[in-house]
Parts: C-alpha cells; sequence; structure tokens
C-alpha cells in the first residue's frame, strides 16, 4: 500500500482552527502503519463527544461546534477519516471500502481506549460510526445522528440496479450543474440511488476533484455576481477560482490530486444496492439496532433533500429513539455543523444533560 501524508506546512494559519493536533498509529490487516489524526479539546473529565465527519470535509468542519462544548464542560474528540485532513491517504483506489473504514476507525477507537461516548455523526461519520457502535456498544452511552443514514436496500428491482450500472459505466460525465440538480432532487419521484448515482460519478470521474470549490459553494454565501464568476472559469478548467478562507481550508489535506482518492471513491462505497459488498455487515447493524435502547436523538436539517427521508427510519426503528424531543436544525443544509453549529451542539448538551 502507497501512503501519503500531507505536509504539515499546508496546515498552516487557517481560518478558525487552532487546535492542538493529536496522532494515533495503527496496523492494518495487510501489516501497512496508519497514522490518524484527532482533535481532543475540552477538560479532560469533561463527558467525551466524539464528533466524526463525512465525505469530503475533515475535522475543520468542527471548529465552530467545539467551542460551544468546550465552554459547557464537554471533552470534544473529532478524528480525521483515513483519507482526509491531517491523517494519512492510501494512494489506490482498492485501498479505499466501507469496511476498512469501519475497521481502521474501529482500531482507532480501541488504540485510544475512549469509553463513555456520546456520539456524533453526520454523512460519512454516521455510516461508519454508527457501525463502530454496533461492534462495541460498551463504549458508547447515547447517540445523536444528523444528515446520515444506514443503507440497506437488499430489494432494489434488478431494472434499477442495471440502469445505474450501465449508467456508472458508459454515461458521459456529468457537468456540475447535472450533478447538482439530481442532488437537490433526490427526494422527488424514482429510486434515489439513480439521483445519487451521479454524485458518485461526477466525484469519481473528475481526478482533481475541486473540493474547496463545492465546499465554498455549498456553505458560503456568496454574492451572485462573484458565484457566476467562480462557476465560469470553474467551467474553464480553474479547479479553485478566487478561493475563500474556507475554500483554502478544505483544499488544505490535498496538495495535487494524487491525494484525494479518498474523497474520490468512497460515494461509489455508500450501499445503496444489494451488489453492494457491505450488504450482510448493514443487515447485522439494523439487527443491532432494532433493539438498542440507549438514548438515540434525530437532529436532521429540515433543508437537505440528501437525507430526509432517513430520519423518520431510525425515529421508528430505533427503541433508544422513542420518546425523545427530537431536533430539526433549522437552515442547516447538509453540512449543519457549518450552518448551524449552535443549534447542533445545543442538541448534544442537552442529551447529556437530561440523560
Amino acid at each position: 500500500m502507497k501512503i501519503l501524508r500531507t505536509p504539515d506546512s499546508r496546515f498552516k494559519n487557517l481560518a478558525d482552527y487552532p487546535f492542538a493536533p493529536n496522532y494515533t498509529t495503527i496496523q492494518t490487516k495487510a501489516e501497512n502503519e496508519l497514522r490518524i489524526h484527532h482533535l481532543d479539546e475540552g477538560p479532560s473529565d469533561g463527558s467525551l463527544v466524539l464528533c466524526m465527519h463525512g465525505q469530503p470535509v475533515w475535522s475543520y468542519l468542527y471548529r465552530k461546534v467545539v467551542p460551544y462544548l468546550t465552554s459547557a464542560g464537554m471533552r470534544v474528540i473529532a478524528p480525521d477519516l483515513i483519507g482526509y485532513g491531517k491523517s494519512d491517504k492510501p494512494a489506490a483506489r482498492e485501498d479505499y471500502s466501507y469496511e476498512s473504514q469501519v475497521e481502521w476507525m474501529g482500531d482507532w477507537l480501541m488504540a485510544n481506549d475512549f469509553s463513555s461516548i456520546t456520539f456524533f455523526g453526520q454523512d460519512w461519520g454516521g455510516l461508519i460510526g454508527l457501525r463502530m457502535i454496533a461492534n462495541q456498544p460498551e463504549r458508547f452511552d447515547r447517540v445523536v445522528i444528523s444528515n446520515t443514514g444506514l443503507p440497506y436496500n437488499p430489494d432494489v428491482p434488478d431494472s434499477v440496479i442495471e440502469e445505474i450500472e450501465n449508467f456508472r459505466l458508459s454515461a458521459p460525465t456529468p457537468s456540475l450543474a447535472e450533478m447538482q440538480k439530481n442532488i437537490r432532487s433526490m427526494d422527488s419521484d424514482g429510486h434515489p440511488a439513480l439521483r445519487f448515482a451521479y454524485w458518485q460519478k461526477w466525484c469519481w470521474e473528475n481526478e482533481d476533484m475541486p473540493i474547496g470549490f463545492i465546499m465554498s459553494m455549498m456553505m458560503e454565501h456568496t454574492p451572485k455576481p462573484l458565484q457566476l464568476l467562480k462557476f465560469l472559469m470553474h467551467k474553464l478548467g480553474v479547479t479553485s477560482p478566487f478561493p475563500s478562507p474556507l475554500a483554502k481550508a478544505y483544499d488544505a489535506p490535498f496538495p495535487d490530486p494524487s491525494y484525494k482518492m479518498g474523497p474520490r471513491a468512497m460515494p461509489s462505497q455508500v450501499p445503496m444496492l444489494p451488489t453492494s459488498p457491505s450488504l450482510e455487515q448493514q443487515r447485522k447493524a439494523w439487527e443491532f439496532f432494532d433493539s438498542f435502547e440507549k438514548p438515540f436523538l434525530c437532529a436532521f436539517a429540515d433543508n437537505d433533500p440528501v437525507t430526509r427521508a432517513m430520519e423518520p427510519v431510525f425515529r421508528k426503528r430505533v427503541p433508544g429513539a422513542q420518546g425523545l424531543s427530537h431536533r430539526t436544525i433549522k437552515r442547516g443544509g447538509h453540512f449543519v455543523q457549518e450552518n448551524a453549529p449552535d443549534q447542533v451542539a445545543q442538541a448534544i448538551i442537552d442529551l447529556i444533560r437530561s440523560s
């Protein structure tokens, strides 16, 4: 396994990220060593909150949430997934899978021996973190999730599977506008996997995936004329036109396209079809959560079409979700940590204090 490590110089002078780094080295089944970075902020004896990010971001996503939690006396742990942030980055597509991420982060958790955890996960942070909880339930006291899922779809029609596979294999790479249009309409007519395939294909087939640019467009309120100019320059081949401090921060982990294999590869590993190699593991995870009685709070945004349909599934199936005052994050978008950090933190704080 070829492993890349982003130089520390890439992370100097990032806006609003004053946190000291912490590193843990784990060993893979193939006996490769991988270094995983995490934040550790707040009092050492505070209630421990584990915050996990998704794709294509890193622990920088939690920089606004951390101060709310630490000021409430809580200790915050926020790791970077392998392939992201300050953590190591395997360089080949075959190095990445849903199962490998669950294994790596599970080994990281055991190496640090964290316990009595309140978990918060969003996007892939939920997909991976919920599997970690199912594998090591004794370490977790309560769960908060936002804009995430635990996909398990054993009964997708063969015609839909064939259509998606043909699209991935043969269709032209979707434009940025086509991808955005389909993602925004994921909860409309048709199987959501058909629309999500646009994101999967767009990520994989853009070798120099414009991560900072996309995050800036999603998270920042850019004036319309400047936004149009940026889109035009991007269409002409500029990966990150006129990057804001936020765009620079989300680009920082990736000095060149060779470092971007994780963000490019992982969308295709979301187990939305019965052909997923993780199908059986997902079934077992749901079997676990169908009897999970510890507090399980949903705090989904009111304007995220990607995950909107998943919240009622958790609220109905997980026993620990019954009787709780679930939260709706107002105007949080997909990345609620950026758009509504106060609401996210308050949901976590209130659950800890009430349970």
